[in-house]
């Protein structure tokens, strides 16, 4: 099938750019094609942004809210056709995926509700004049989104842009792009003509010109941390931008020998995301236990990992697909070749699953590492796979220690049973999020973002709104 982008409302099916094949990660069958947007195509959809804005910036909050729910309505009505294309275009298991379309959805819903809160504040800065603070747009908004989770990430980072009053250029991500398409068909029948456009392309030269365009002055990226950093590079080498980065993450896990061990492993698991191959910023990778819980809770999360079903990543019962590329699969077993290069111990996994039906595809097996030392890579780097690593500690310094020894910082998790250690430990680390008790949770309201390297700015809350808009200061003076 060849699914197109859009242009100011207009599909582009076919230009004289290569197309993008998408193949299923998990049989290695073509799922479909895409074109790509050459820089032509960028300063064309930018600029019909520009124009589609000017006038979405003039209707009130309300009308605003109004299309973003039916929006939001749209997306719930065709879940079934978003979640079929894409399971087989990412290798994401259904049976967890259908959150993201209601996600999605609901985000949308969430900032159309926002839409009064985008208000200024009047100071009493003389006794006879009037000053007070207006909250403006940027006008056009660059959003790229990643292959993790492209619908979710795609629709749901429309909301806060175009809420504020913002046009939108969004860029899907090259290994999973499908889903953008079915986006853009929903934008094209629900907003006005222009106010979002949606181009299928690679980092160069599609990302590189949407991120220098002149019109843009406002970027919002949801990825790796090196391409974020490339992302600012280019932003800053054409003007000055507003860039927010929700980027990567080396998670740790902090277990107190206090802690309940069983539900400690059910986290643990659950905080990984099995369920998109391990393939998400927040997944609680690095294990941090202390020394007299560090070998039970190994050998239970590895009888947890070998237990977990493996299949295809359209049924229902399966809890864990294959990785997301080939040059991904490439780069996971990387990292575990060099972990084990660098003496960490393999518990479990480390290669393709047994079996014929894991001979194609891009299939890693759940992993765990142990007797992981802090400056070994696997401690350190992001595998963004199903890999996690086992670490010990003897006393709370050390464990806050090593869970700040990487140039990351976007979550962690401490699971003990004394309010006073959870509170010590939420203030030594180095986190944007940090769950006692708990790991993964989304809250709505509530700001996620990264410390670090791991990003700018919080999402899923009121600020996220706000950044979108810049604040004008006015003075009436009689």
């Amino acid at each position: 099938m060849q699914f197109g982008m859009l242009i100011d409302g207009e599909f582009v099916t076919a230009n004289a750019e290569p197309r993008i094949d998408s193949i299923n990660p998990a049989t290695l069958a073509s799922t479909g094609s895409v074109p790509t947007a050459s820089a032509t195509d960028v300063d064309r959809a930018v600029r019909a942004a520009a124009h589609a804005q000017r006038d979405w910036a003039q209707r009130s909050v309300w009308e605003r809210a109004a299309q973003l729910r039916t929006l939001a309505a749209s997306i719930r009505a065709r879940g079934t056709e978003i979640l079929q294309l894409e399971a087989a275009d990412t290798g994401n298991t259904i049976g967890k995926l259908g959150a993201d379309v209601q996600i999605a959805a609901g985000y949308l819903e969430y900032f159309a509700g926002l839409g009064s809160e985008l208000k200024g504040e009047t100071i009493p800065a003389t006794a006879r004049g009037l000053h007070f603070t207006l909250r403006e747009p940027y006008g056009v908004v660059a959003r790229i989104v990643p292959f993790n989770h492209p619908f979710m990430f795609a629709a749901a980072h429309l909301a806060a842009p175009l809420m504020a009053g913002n046009a939108v250029v969004l860029k899907t991500p090259e290994t999973s792009p499908l889903s953008g398409s079915l986006l853009a068909e929903l934008c094209a029948a629900h907003l006005p003509r222009g106010l979002v456009n949606v181009l299928h392309g690679y980092g160069m030269p599609t990302g590189d010109a949407l991120v220098r365009h002149p019109l843009v002055r406002r970027i919002g990226f949801t990825g790796s941390a090196a391409t974020g950093l490339a992302i600012q590079r280019a932003a800053a080498e054409t003007g000055v931008k507003h860039v927010s980065l929700e980027l990567g993450g080396k998670n740790p896990f902090i277990v107190f020998p206090d802690a309940d061990l069983d539900a400690v492993v059910t986290a643990a698991i659950a905080g990984m995301n099995f369920s998109w191959a391990g393939q998400s910023c927040g997944s609680t990778s690095r294990l941090l236990l202390h020394e007299s819980v560090h070998d039970d809770i190994v050998a239970k999360v590895a009888l947890r990992l070998g237990a977990l079903k493996l299949g295809d990543p359209l049924d229902p019962t399966s809890e864990m697909g294959p990785v997301n590329s080939a040059r991904h699969h490439e780069r996971v077993m990387q990292h575990i070749a060099t972990a084990q290069v660098e003496g960490a111990r393999l518990v479990t996994g480390g290669d393709r699953p047994p079996g014929t039906a894991f001979a194609r595809g891009h299939w890693v097996a759940p992993t765990l590492f142990a007797d992981v030392t802090p400056t070994m890579s696997i401690a350190r780097e992001e595998v963004f796979g199903p890999v996690m690593c086992a670490l010990r500690w003897r006393d709370e310094a050390e464990a806050y220690a090593i869970a700040n020894a990487t140039d990351y910082g976007l979550t962690a998790a401490v699971w003990t049973r004394d309010l006073g250690t959870a509170m010590r430990a939420m203030r030594a680390i180095d986190a944007g999020t940090v769950w006692i008790n708990a790991a993964g949770q989304h809250f709505v309201g509530t700001p996620f973002g990264g410390w670090k390297d791991s990003g700018l700015g919080g999402e899923e809350c009121l600020d996220e709104l706000l950044s979108y808009s810049q604040l004008k200061a006015v003075h009436v003076l009689s």
